[in-house]
């Protein structure tokens, strides 16, 4: 065996989140006492740029077409109150974060160099261009990174295949898990992107560029926790009547933990499915709900996809108002249901929301790069939130039809 193999074979042991953390100390590291040797490495970085530039359009058009193609027609009678908190509760997720955004606005350290700053007017100009990008020739669509009009044929697509053949459904899940195997391997590079990255910021800005992900990073976490200890035990309070907390609290410790530290909301299905049953919840509703909930139910994903739009638009001086807001907020709900099943899969729906104001891809997609440095913990707190939220929701419901069933 080879030195190479046995390196490779060595550093498989470790998990994602702490070969990307090696990269940012080593980064750092090399910025601090080889400046221009840290300069050298940046081709790293953009190597890893470019590889997300080029997996990103087809990862958002196959997902989500497939998703929709595939989707049966459930009969249980639980499943519309979930499904509607599910929304809800998304969409709770994307205006408390838009919120924090505008009280706490943030600024990233971000290459414009050569982009042209076309930002909206208004609520007028920003519909007027969603209409134009909705109806882009979709090949056009693909190679240009317009995200709004990838999931618009994505959408329109899978509707119409819904009726398909069981094998062209077959064909097209095979494809979405092809290409999401694609994006896995890109994701496994993040490593050694992050190290060019942080290497050549470093050398170029200081540390003071990485110190300032820090407050990124509060806004992200303070959201998500407003969510997970506000936001929806009011919810659960709305629906059932009952003090929220003893149910919420069980879910955070028994599926939240579990959550933080697998980093998928697929993987924490059977842990879900445990605690449903636990809970003594009517098995023919959370046998459906919970992995729905894990496509689907993703709060966690609309916090991170507005946050990290809004600081780029503030870093960019574009100015949003009220109703604009309010449409990113409707956009990073429904996008943030297309977020694909690896880790760090919403933040490659960043680029749909910037393509709300007319950012360019090219800085969109190193807002994705920095969204993988911070994503050390925004991604796990992001799992968590979004598994245990699974359970709460459906217990909720479950809880709310046997009192209607009661009376």
């Amino acid at each position: 065996m080879s030195i190479l193999t046995k390196l490779i074979s060595w550093t498989n042991q470790f998990g994602l989140v702490t070969k990307i953390a090696v990269g940012i100390v080593l980064g750092a590291a090399l910025a601090s006492v080889f400046p221009e040797a840290a300069k050298s490495v940046s081709f790293l970085g953009s190597l890893f740029v470019s590889a997300l530039k080029a997996v990103a359009p087809i990862l958002v058009f196959m997902l989500v077409m497939s998703s929709i193609a595939n989707q049966r027609v459930n009969q249980s009678s639980n499943m519309r109150p979930i499904i509607i908190l599910y929304l809800i509760g998304t969409l709770a997720a994307a205006i408390t974060a838009v919120t924090l955004s505008f009280i706490f606005p943030i600024q990233l350290n971000l290459n414009t160099a050569g982009a042209i700053a076309n930002p909206p007017e208004g609520i007028g100009q920003v519909l007027n261009s969603l209409v134009f990008k909705i109806v882009q020739n979709p090949i056009e669509a693909l190679l240009n990174g317009n995200y709004i009009g990838i999931l618009a044929w994505a959408i329109g697509l899978g509707i119409l295949l819904r009726s398909a053949a069981d094998s062209t459904k077959k064909s097209l899940q095979d494809i979405a898990e092809a290409v999401t195997g694609l994006v896995r391997f890109v994701i496994q590079l993040a490593p050694i992107g992050i190290f060019g990255l942080v290497a050549a910021t470093v050398a170029e800005t200081g540390l003071e560029a990485l110190l300032s992900y820090s407050r990124l990073l509060i806004v992200l976490l303070s959201a998500m926790l407003i969510i997970a200890l506000l936001i929806n035990p009011l919810l659960v309070y709305l629906k059932t009547g009952q003090n929220p907390y003893p149910l919420v609290l069980k879910c955070l410790r028994e599926s939240g933990v579990t959550a933080f530290f697998t980093r998928s909301s697929a993987a924490n299905i059977p842990v879900n499915m445990q605690l449903c049953k636990d809970l003594e919840l009517d098995e023919d509703t959370y046998s459906v709900s919970i992995p729905l909930g894990a496509t689907i139910n993703m709060a966690g994903a609309a916090v991170t996809i507005t946050v990290m739009t809004l600081a780029t638009v503030n870093t960019l001086g574009y100015q949003v108002d009220f109703s604009t807001a309010l449409l990113l907020c409707v956009v990073a709900a429904l996008s943030a249901g297309g977020s694909s099943g690896v880790a760090g899969g919403s933040l490659l729906l960043i680029p749909l929301a910037c393509g709300l104001f007319n950012i360019p891809n090219d800085i969109a997609m190193q807002v994705v790069a920095i969204g993988f440095i911070v994503g050390v913990v925004q991604d796990s707190a992001e799992t968590a939130l979004n598994s245990s939220t699974d359970v709460i929701f459906t217990a909720a419901a479950c809880y709310a039809a046997e009192q209607k069933n009661s009376e």
